[in-house]
């Protein structure tokens, strides 16, 4: 039975986004998160550690160690961009934020991948809006256009994408990897050779990003949805499907050869991990995540067919790969990660189907959620800096005791551009009924990037005070008074090596050459463990410093005693 195509769409409603619109949008919600700030705790700071090493010669390029532990997950790919970002860029650029560079690039790339994808997808047959009886239907452009617009914004809206794509960690390689992978099974039919091209440089991305398991499934799923889908010849879907396939292959076979086929799967646990999931996703993915449901609901019937719409199943495919990599690996919200392009572009399909009544259900809960969550900031920022509310700054005050707020010009005028910028967006969107495909997404997207502007800019300096290494260890290395003789741990994680690295400028050591060093920074934690190995007797202690956040992180330095 042939059912009816659920998009109803005119051509008035697919008017494009303004282009300088979309790309400021998306300009700033790059560029905010990687300047102007440090290193943060744990994974940001422990990758941008095993880049500087590399960086400098001090450890190979094909085994990267940090005072003798290597990474804690595999992939060399992230480590060789940002150390041949920091060898390539100029002296007087920091050497983080030149790390930073080719992940800059990459979450760039991803949103316009993600674009593109969404673009192509939309122009596929099964695709296109109903034909009118009189015409004034949707032109099959101009269609895909704002299709590819409101996917985009779907994508920006996505609150999980905020932090993790900002950091310069192997997560933002895979994402961009993937959105090359779908990017590539999208566009096949139109675009063969960009599509080899790509679809080889996403799955070998991600087999070096360390998820050759992602990069096969993506691969082989890719390939069997495009050889069944679309209305070429029968022989050219099977080419486009082998190209995927060797793509694949060839991508799994270098994961093999570095050694990164591993079997690490953990096993699905009770109803309390289970219930963890679905609030990870109900946060994580909003507001795709029931948009996304909707285009299942609304176009059930289109996706059991034998004509395989590949709109449908190829960004089902990718949701449902990150699903299960979110259940099988940890962590779960760095795999969930790569389910938002699909997701987004799910999300986009179901707006030719959405009713009026759902699509101001969206508004209104954007616009009051943003606007109370852009108000919060900007009141505990007051209170900080003026004491009024009181209750504001006795919370910071009480997490942070040693934090002394400093007003910084640069960052409240563009806190302020933004916050205007999103009274001038609202005031747009509710001032008279638009018709525009991508309407319901505007609010979510501006909301979004205009709450990451605001916590990169006006707390950017108490979101550096908390979760920068540099207070802790800035007062850790001034103790160490003698730096001809090494520097060793015991019980530092990988983030708390490469944070004494950096910022005291030293070559943390193997733990094994402890007994040649004189100076051992130590986690209190550890220090029971350190002196049944070395008796206290032939140690001293310099001092103990906290971390300003967490008075139970403490670190120890310890100095041997002289004969």
């Amino acid at each position: 039975m042939n059912y009816p195509n659920p998009a109803i769409v005119a051509q008035s409603a697919v008017r494009p986004l303004p282009r300088w619109v979309l790309l400021l949008l998306c300009a700033a919600y790059v560029v905010f998160g990687f300047i102007g700030r440090d290193p943060w705790r744990n994974s940001d700071i422990a990758s941008f550690g095993y880049m500087r090493e590399l960086a400098l010669g001090n450890t190979p390029w094909l085994s990267p160690t940090l005072a003798g532990l290597p990474p804690d997950m595999d992939g060399l790919l992230p480590f060789w961009l940002g150390a041949w970002a920091i060898q390539l860029a100029p002296g007087w650029i920091p050497m983080e934020f030149a790390a930073r560079l080719p992940f800059i690039a990459m979450l760039a790339l991803t949103l316009s991948a993600t674009w593109y994808s969404i673009y192509y997808l939309a122009r596929q047959p099964g695709a296109q809006p109903v034909a009118f009886a009189f015409g004034g239907e949707a032109y099959p452009l101009d269609y895909a256009r704002a299709m590819g617009d409101a996917g985009l914004l779907a994508l920006l809206a996505c609150l999980g994408l905020a932090q993790l794509s900002h950091e310069t960690t192997g997560y933002l390689t895979q994402l961009c990897s993937t959105a090359f992978v779908f990017f590539a099974a999208s566009c096949i039919p139109h675009r063969r050779n960009a599509s080899a091209f790509y679809g080889f440089i996403g799955l070998m991305g991600l087999s070096l990003s360390g998820a050759p398991t992602v990069s096969v499934l993506l691969g082989l799923g890719s390939a069997l949805i495009v050889a069944q889908s679309g209305i070429a010849s029968h022989s050219k879907r099977i080419e486009s499907g082998l190209i995927l396939l060797c793509a694949t292959l060839a991508a799994a076979g270098v994961a093999a050869a570095f050694g990164f086929w591993r079997f690490s799967a953990v096993q699905p646990g009770g109803f309390k991990e289970i219930h963890s999931y679905f609030r990870l996703i109900l946060w994580f993915c909003w507001p795709a995540w029931p948009l996304a449901l909707w285009t299942l609901w609304r176009w059930r019937h289109q996706i059991f067919t034998a004509s395989w719409n590949r709109h449908l199943l190829l960004p089902l495919w990718f949701s449902v790969v990150a699903l299960a990599a979110m259940i099988s690996s940890r962590p779960s919200d760095r795999a969930l990660l790569l389910g938002l392009p699909a997701m987004a572009a799910l999300a986009a399909f179901a707006l030719p189907t959405l009713r009026r009544s759902i699509a101001a259900l969206i508004d209104w809960f954007t616009l009051i959620f943003f606007s109370i969550s852009a108000i919060t900031i900007w009141v505990v920022w007051i209170s900080v800096h003026t004491g009024f509310p009181p209750k504001p700054a006795a919370n910071v005050a009480r997490l942070a005791p040693d934090y002394v707020p400093s007003f910084a010009p640069d960052e409240f005028i563009l806190g302020l551009a933004a916050t205007l910028a999103w009274c001038a967006l609202v005031w747009w969107r509710v001032s008279r009924n638009r018709d525009a495909l991508w309407k319901s997404l505007i609010l979510p997207a501006g909301g979004a990037t205009l709450g990451w502007i605001l916590l990169m800019t006006i707390w950017l300096p108490m979101l550096n005070y908390g979760r920068s290494m540099a207070p802790q260890i800035e007062p850790v290395v001034a103790l160490i008074t003698d730096r001809d003789h090494c520097v060793t741990g015991y019980g530092l994680n990988r983030a708390q090596i490469a944070a004494v690295n950096y910022y005291g400028h030293l070559q943390m050591v193997d733990m094994a050459q402890a007994s040649a060093c004189h100076w051992v920074i130590a986690d209190s934690e550890a220090l029971p463990r350190f002196t049944e190995v070395w008796p206290r007797s032939d140690w001293e202690q310099m001092g103990t410093i906290s971390r300003p956040t967490d008075k139970t992180d403490r670190l120890v330095v310890l100095r041997k005693r002289h004969p």
